[in-house]
C-alpha cells in the first residue's frame, strides 16, 4: 500500500513540471528571458534576489542613505517603480516606500516563511523586489513596501 502511495504521489509530483509554470509566466510579463540570459545581465546578488526571490542583509543597501529627488528603477529591466517622495525610514534596515508607482509593481501570497506575506514584484519582469507590511506610515497609506536594494537601481532626476 505504501508503494502505491508513493507512486501515485511521485506521478502527480511529475506532472506538475514547471514548464507549465514557465508558460504561465511567459503570459505574465512582458520581458521573458532564459536563467543564462538573466545570470549574464545581472549581478549574482541581483540575481539572487530578483530570479530566486532572495533577501539581502539588512543595512547593506547603499540606498539606504539617497536622500535627493528621483525615481527607483528594476535594475533587471528599468521599469519605475518607487518615487523618492513615497521613500521613508523605516528603521529595518532595508529601502522603504509607502507606496509604488501604480501599475508597475505586482504582488503575490509568498509562504516560505511558514505564514503569508504579500510579495512585490516587477510587473515588467516578474523580479522578486521585496515584500509589502502593514507597518507603514499612517499619515499616508499605512503601508511598508520593504524592498531589496539591490533589487534597484536610483535615477536622480535632473533640474
Amino acid at each position: 500500500m505504501k508503494n502505491i502511495a508513493f507512486a501515485l504521489i511521485a506521478l502527480l509530483t511529475l506532472s506538475c513540471n514547471s514548464a507549465a509554470q514557465t508558460s504561465q509566466d511567459e503570459a505574465l510579463y512582458a520581458i521573458n528571458k532564459t536563467d543564462a540570459e538573466w545570470q549574464a545581465e545581472l549581478t549574482d546578488e541581483q540575481y539572487y534576489i530578483l530570479r530566486e526571490a532572495g533577501t539581502e542583509r539588512p543595512w547593506s543597501s547603499p540606498l539606504l542613505k539617497i536622500k535627493e529627488e528621483g525615481t527607483y528603477i528594476c535594475a533587471a529591466c528599468e521599469t519605475p517603480l518607487y518615487r523618492s517622495k513615497d521613500k521613508f525610514d523605516s528603521g529595518t534596515g532595508w529601502p522603504s516606500f509607502d507606496q509604488a508607482i501604480e501599475g508597475n509593481v505586482g504582488t503575490d501570497t509568498d509562504y516560505k516563511v511558514g505564514y503569508a506575506r504579500t510579495e512585490v514584484h516587477c510587473g515588467t519582469c516578474g523580479g522578486h523586489l521585496g515584500h509589502i507590511f502593514n507597518d507603514g506610515p499612517s499619515a499616508t497609506t499605512g503601508m511598508r513596501h520593504c524592498i531589496n536594494g539591490d533589487a534597484m537601481e536610483f535615477l536622480p532626476t535632473k533640474n
